[in-house]
């Protein structure tokens, strides 16, 4: 770990956002309200007009929000009407009634900038489930790829236990697991506070900003009981959980005031501000470890032939159905499997698209024979190359004529 106060504009080492290819910018609720009991407008309408401009940079940029919770009660309140501030079935309320009004707020001011906004609403079941986690991905990328921006939330209407403080923590954590759905290289967390501070900086007005971490020690993790919000029930602790989770699989994490002027611009520029938490790998390896460590002893292989193999091995193509030759083991959709020659040698490692039973049925076929043959159809890819990571690396001769 590496402290200092500086308040020099120099980025802090591996921070500069000259590197930026796609992030995820999470926002609390106390910027999003301003502290009070209301949305901002205003507050929000910054934020898209940063997010525009991160674009027209060549960024792309998804949002974790909060929000529905303090969006629903406002609509109440404007009607004469209140419910108790404890109690999940009135939070779920809330949120239901929230949701709709906060996705509003966003959708008019990115359509004010000419850009699309896409809702997505998710829970630690999503994640977690290999059907949940492989639609999440792929509705995300979706999004991406269709020149969207992503808005995703915790789905408190339904997924019960957030709101009891039990699953992701105020987004915090959410936005983590977010950032690797969608293989983002950073992740800002915007916070109502400066950053990560020694000391309480409400009780020690000298207290100091931790402007670097290198690894997540016990002692940072003391520092994180302090500069909790009021409103926000994940506070720098979930913040702190948040990083760690990154940082392991290989992204870096930023967590810096919202209320600084143009903050997300000045972070992309490469200015220091906040505290910087450097990732303790690329994400690539990240996902090549936990996808080899899935597949590790579980038997479930895809063989393929010589030609999926150059497409995937030099080309970076996805693994269609004219490749397979021959399915091992018994795997549900969304589960990850080995892919290897015909020679027995893995060459890469993803989740499949389909059920291994499905897979059996169009191993072979030409795209429209296979359509034919499913009662569900998720597409052409049995693994798609964003699900995909190679073991085997391209061929000299495929770098050289690229």
């Amino acid at each position: 770990m590496s402290s200092s106060t500086s308040s020099s504009n120099t980025a802090a080492s591996g921070a500069s956002g000259r590197a930026w290819r796609r992030v995820v910018v999470k926002v609390g609720t106390n910027l999003l309200t301003d502290g009070t009991e209301h949305l901002s407008t205003r507050f929000i309408s910054e934020i898209v007009r940063q997010v525009a401009e991160l674009r027209q940079r060549g960024v792309e940029v998804v949002i974790a929000t909060s929000g529905a919770v303090a969006a629903g009660r406002e609509l109440l309140n404007g009607q004469g009407t209140t419910l108790p501030k404890r109690g999940v079935a009135n939070r779920q309320v809330l949120a239901a009634l929230g949701q709709a009004s906060l996705m509003n707020h966003y959708a008019n001011s990115f359509s004010e900038a000419g850009i699309l906004a896409g809702q997505a609403l998710v829970s630690r079941v999503d994640l977690e489930s290999s059907h949940g986690y492989l639609n999440a991905r792929n509705a995300l990328l979706g999004l991406i790829n269709s020149n969207a921006v992503p808005i995703v939330n915790e789905n408190d209407v339904v997924a019960v236990e957030e709101l009891e403080g039990e699953v992701f923590g105020d987004n915090d954590r959410l936005s983590a697991r977010i950032a690797d759905v969608v293989d983002a290289d950073t992740l800002i967390i915007l916070s109502d506070v400066a950053g990560l501070f020694e000391q309480d900086p409400r009780s020690n007005p000298g207290a100091k900003l931790v402007t670097e971490v290198d690894g997540i020690t016990d002692e940072i993790k003391a520092m994180s009981g302090v500069a909790i919000a009021a409103r926000s029930r994940g506070g720098m602790a979930t913040k702190i959980e948040a990083a760690d989770i990154a940082n392991n699989i290989g992204i870096g994490v930023i967590i810096a005031s919202g209320n600084e002027s143009d903050v997300l611009l000045r972070l992309q520029s490469g200015e220091s501000i906040g505290t910087y938490f450097k990732p303790q790998s690329t994400h690539i390896e990240g996902r090549k470890r936990r996808m080899l460590a899935a597949i590790g002893g579980s038997g479930d292989q895809l063989v393929v032939n010589d030609g999926a193999t150059t497409a995937l091995v030099d080309k970076g193509s996805s693994l269609l159905p004219p490749g397979i030759v021959d399915v091992h083991g018994t795997f549900e959709r969304g589960a990850f499997v080995a892919i290897a020659d015909g020679e027995g040698e893995v060459i890469a490692a993803g989740r499949s698209n389909y059920s291994s039973d499905d897979i059996r049925l169009i191993k072979g076929l030409r795209s429209t024979e296979a359509h034919e043959k499913l009662d569900n159809d998720y597409g052409d890819e049995v693994v798609h190359r964003n699900n995909l990571v190679l073991v085997r690396m391209q061929t000299n001769t495929a770098k050289d004529n690229r």
